[in-house]
């Protein structure tokens, strides 16, 4: 191999990283239509130009900066519907602090863009995609969707308290967290079933 080639490689791929970099900074500061490109590219220390080549622009960027995640499957984890209740109890109670201050932290970039037409579109595409979509089709039958956006909504505002307002007492002890997630466990449940 070419030895030129290689450098060239990891010199796009630590460009990309950077602009991804800058403009999740940007997103989390500012709304979708404030946030310029040239401003990115500034943060990031690249051509404006190399924006476009990488992400096909802002919107491709800004789906980028949302859809760059560990654990893109996340949702489709649970393989029937009777698993969904406990699996999102774990999530809430074991929800590592890093994973959850990079997840509200993409809450917070969709709530301060969604108002943007083209912003908007991308989150709604995404949300549906990566949550509502498969929850929505494990969950099956009549008022899938529906059941699914109620999912959402609980966990939206399980994370909003204890991310943003720092309420938190999920898990201290094995004990408490047992106890929590038994109980994340029936709210889930009785939102599926009710």
């Amino acid at each position: 191999m070419d030895p030129t080639t290689s450098i060239k490689k990891r010199d796009a791929v630590a460009t990309r990283a950077a602009i991804l970099a800058a403009a999740r900074q940007r997103f989390l500061s500012e709304s979708y239509d404030s946030v310029g490109l040239r401003d990115i590219a500034g943060d990031a220390r690249v051509d404006v130009a190399l924006i476009s080549r990488y992400f096909g622009g802002k919107e491709g960027l800004f789906r980028d900066v949302l859809s760059h995640d560990d654990k893109p499957d996340l949702f489709r984890e649970p393989r029937t519907i009777a698993e969904v209740p406990g699996f999102l109890a774990q999530l809430v109670v074991e929800d590592g602090s890093d994973d959850r201050q990079l997840r509200m932290e993409m809450f917070i970039i969709m709530l301060r863009s969604a108002s943007s037409p083209k912003a908007g579109q991308v989150i709604r595409d995404l949300v549906h995609l990566d949550v509502l979509g498969p929850l929505t089709e494990l969950i099956g039958g009549d008022q899938a969707e529906l059941r699914a956006n109620m999912l959402l909504a609980i966990l939206m505002g399980i994370g909003v308290l204890s991310t943003i307002m720092m309420v938190d007492n999920f898990g201290g002890t094995s004990t408490d967290r047992d106890e929590c997630i038994e109980r994340f466990r029936c709210l889930f449940e009785a939102a599926l079933t009710c």
